[in-house]
């Protein structure tokens, strides 16, 4: 049975003064359909978003809404009414006191992970509780129809992966805007793709977005080699958009991965990043390789506890992506990376060749009454230096994808986009040896955020990263850092996708504990037993002989892998290419199930030894 129409525009004209937006614009928006908008920056999109809810009525051009049909969407810009509490905020469009009471079981199916204080002052909340509390809203509201522009801004992880869990089960049409890919990927099931003027439909999710657009290019540039050569501009843009950025988004998962793997082979490099590091009370520099270290380090606010007994050495080169709930510990973290925080008790030292660069999500750096083009050149001239190398202010501008002609505009007037991108340019002019980037894809456009992800990969320094945005982590990073509240915090190797792959046995191996534990008959309680001091002989000899056997298991597979990268090999023997091949996924499962097993007696260890 086909999905009810709720909205439809056909064979639309949109104008704008003498300038045509869009040309014979033709879409339909039907029950339960999911769908994410993308584009470039000037495509569109608020105005397409506008058409939907009415706010822009077509110059040429049909327009259909079911009757009935309801509109609701993720207000931007919210301005507290002194007084107004979240709950009033939330229910302001409900008129009738018992459409109040009817709904209030909505309230708290998405308060409580959004974080939010339901009887809080409008007024006192920060710019990213405002955001969640418009969420809230729109989310309580249940339109037929709901449109979300970045709804992942100021979201911590686990909030985006419940959102995701909602929206997908949500009765109504969805319209999402967003930079996150893997959010997208998650929540779609078709693309609106505005493309130089026209949209173009995608019938699949975000998933397989950017292999279908690249084939929409490929058939498109076949097409237009028949048309005169005044058409060749065309086609080198098409050429440097969607399918440049798949090619590029494959590259750099190509290279990460080679990175995460190498780290991987010596599985004691993590081990050692998060162990205790023992020097002489005499000793007060680090080695050449190491940049930072963190000794026994102690932190508390109040009656919260930051950190406790922290342990960690940042060497030169790292790349590392920094995971965390609001308020476990990663801003005082990074506070106390860059010297601006002492720890309660322990040691921070530093290399003193660091060169820091901090960007802030905060864009405290910023002053909203200077220009961009002074913004980048406070000293004033036409020229800056850019990683080295002297570039034309406007030139630079317009890599971060500035109109030449928004040079002299003040900051104040830029959006929230715009800004993170003035942000960016400026910090990466110089980025210094040690980076540090808190949150820099909010409210970044796709071909932005494609920039960016281009520049971290080739910048060889230590780089530190803040971020919600799961797909640019796997993009960037080869190790995380995930802060997990009460002083806990653990290191794995790999980007996003690898930490949550990690995180889920760790979980399993605890929840298995945990089950066996329960399952267990309850002690006599005649006689107290007495806490084991040791391991039974067998299990200690396990775990002594386990390091040996994952020392072997991983020369195995880095000799495996390195014959096998031989591209002759499988012409020269394919027997022994296929032997090989399937002696490799034996050996990787031996090595993760051994490394399990290790884990997991290293903790039965601990237990015996403090009798718990």
């Amino acid at each position: 049975m086909a999905a009810t129409l709720l909205l439809s525009v056909q064979d639309a004209q949109i104008k704008f003064g003498d300038k045509i937006l869009f040309e014979n614009l033709s879409f339909n928006i039907s029950e339960g359909q999911k769908i994410c908008l993308v584009g470039k920056n000037g495509t569109g999109k608020t105005t397409l978003m506008n058409i939907i809810t009415g706010k822009r009525e077509l110059d040429v051009g049909t327009f259909f809404q079911l009757q009935g049909t309801t509109i609701g969407y993720l207000q931007q810009d919210i301005v507290p009414k002194p007084g107004q509490t979240v709950f009033d905020y939330i229910f302001e469009h409900f008129a009738d006191a018992d459409d109040r009471d009817l709904h209030r079981y909505k309230v708290e199916m998405v308060v409580e992970p959004l974080e939010l204080e339901i009887n809080a002052q409008m007024t006192t909340l920060s710019g990213g509780q405002l955001r969640r509390t418009a969420l809230a809203r729109a989310l309580v509201e249940e339109p037929d129809i709901l449109l979300l522009d970045e709804p992942t801004n100021h979201l911590d992880l686990d909030v985006i992966e419940w959102l995701e869990q909602y929206l997908k089960q949500y009765r109504g049409a969805l319209v999402c805007v967003s930079h996150d890919k893997k959010f997208l990927e998650n929540i779609s099931d078709k693309v609106f793709w505005l493309d130089r003027g026209q949209l173009k439909i995608c019938p699949y999710g975000f998933g397989k977005f950017e292999e279908w657009s690249a084939m929409m290019l490929e058939q498109e540039e076949r097409e237009l080699k028949n048309r005169a050569k005044v058409v060749e501009y065309e086609v080198e843009w098409a050429s440097r958009g969607v399918r440049g950025r798949l090619k590029r988004n494959v590259r750099r998962l190509e290279m990460m991965k080679e990175a995460r793997d190498k780290l991987k082979r010596d599985q004691n490099s993590l081990r050692r990043m998060m162990a205790k590091v023992d020097m002489p009370e005499t000793e007060t520099e680090l080695s050449s390789r190491v940049v930072c270290e963190f000794k026994q380090v102690n932190k508390n606010f109040g009656d919260k506890l930051i950190l406790q007994d922290f342990n960690f050495r940042v060497m030169r080169g790292d790349r590392i992506g920094i995971l965390g709930r609001n308020g476990t510990g990663k801003t005082t973290f990074l506070r106390m990376l860059v010297g601006e925080e002492k720890p309660d008790s322990g040691t921070v030292k530093l290399a003193k060749t660091l060169e820091f660069t901090y960007f802030d999500q905060k864009r405290r750096d910023l002053i909203p009454e200077w220009s961009l083009w002074k913004t980048l050149a406070p000293s004033g001239g036409d020229h800056i230096e850019v990683m080295g190398k002297m570039r034309h202010v406007i030139g630079y501008l317009k890599s971060f994808l500035f109109d030449p002609d928004d040079a002299l505009k003040p900051v104040a007037k830029l959006s929230g986009g715009q800004k993170n991108r003035l942000m960016l340019a400026k910090v990466l002019a110089k980025p210094g040896n040690f980076m540090i980037l808190d949150e820099p894809t909010n409210d970044l456009d796709m071909d932005t955020l494609d920039m960016l992800e281009d520049i971290l990969i080739n910048y060889d320094g230590t780089l530190f990263i803040v971020s919600h945005d799961r797909d640019f982590l796997d993009q960037t990073v080869s190790k995380i850092l995930a802060f997990e509240g009460d002083g806990h915090v653990e290191g794995y190797i790999g980007g996003y996708t690898d930490y949550l792959e990690a995180k889920g046995k760790f979980d399993a191996v605890a929840e298995a504990k945990a089950a066996k534990k329960k399952a267990a008959p309850p002690p006599p309680e005649v006689k107290k037993p007495v806490a084991t001091k040791r391991l039974s002989y067998k299990l200690q000899y396990e775990l002594d002989n386990l390091p040996k056997k994952i020392a072997t298991l991983e020369k195995e597979i880095e000799e495996m892998v390195d014959t096998l990268s031989d591209p002759e090999l499988y012409t020269r023997d394919a027997g022994a290419f296929h032997a090989m091949t399937k002696r490799l996924v034996l050996a990787r499962d031996e090595l993760n199930n051994a490394e399990m097993r290790w884990l997991e007696l290293e903790e039965m260890r601990a237990e015996a030894a403090t009798g718990n």
